[in-house]
């Protein structure tokens, strides 16, 4: 029954995300809940309707989700731009970030690096970075979120290595 309506579904997502990587993977997120819902033997009256109202329901989740990691992504963001003030202290401060993230950019994993470049420094959006490298967009998504929460810790490795005195002291 669920096979009739896979090119349907197919289409939908696909005008949707433009990603033929996720479309299919929401397709069998689709199915996935439709096979549980008809293993609770709850009546299903319109199995077509059912299924696009669990689609529509995968997309909005989707859609949440990426609001999540973009305000994740631009607090970094806000992060790395460092203090606005022009005191000697600000500055270096700010150079001391960079530089650490930097550095911690170019020890993340190449297609990681990349994705996280494509998208942070060049400004693409999910969608192009997964085609500029021939993923998913959930593949870019996953590199982007490893390489801001490596970001993440380098700063704040960074906060409490200052605020340690030295053994020497």
């Amino acid at each position: 029954m669920l096979v009739r309506y896979y090119d349907e579904l197919l289409g939908f997502f696909m005008r949707e995300v433009k990603d033929p990587h996720e479309a299919q993977d929401l397709v069998q997120q689709t199915f996935e809940r439709m096979l549980a819902r008809m293993r609770s033997r709850e009546p299903i009256e319109n199995a077509r309707a059912l299924l696009f109202e669990i689609a529509r329901n995968l997309l909005i989740d989707r859609h949440r989700h990426l609001k999540v990691r973009q305000h994740d992504s631009d607090d970094l963001l806000q992060e790395m731009a460092g203090p606005s003030a022009h005191e000697p202290e600000a500055i270096y401060a700010g150079m001391q970030r960079a530089r650490t993230l930097v550095a911690t950019i170019e020890r993340l994993p190449p297609r990681c690096r990349m994705a996280f470049v494509l998208h942070k420094i060049e400004g693409q959006s999910h969608a192009e970075v997964a085609a500029t490298m021939g993923v998913s967009v959930n593949a870019v998504e996953r590199h982007i979120m490893l390489a801001v929460a490596a970001c993440r810790q380098a700063l704040g490795e960074a906060v409490r290595a200052k605020r340690t005195p030295a053994l020497d002291d």
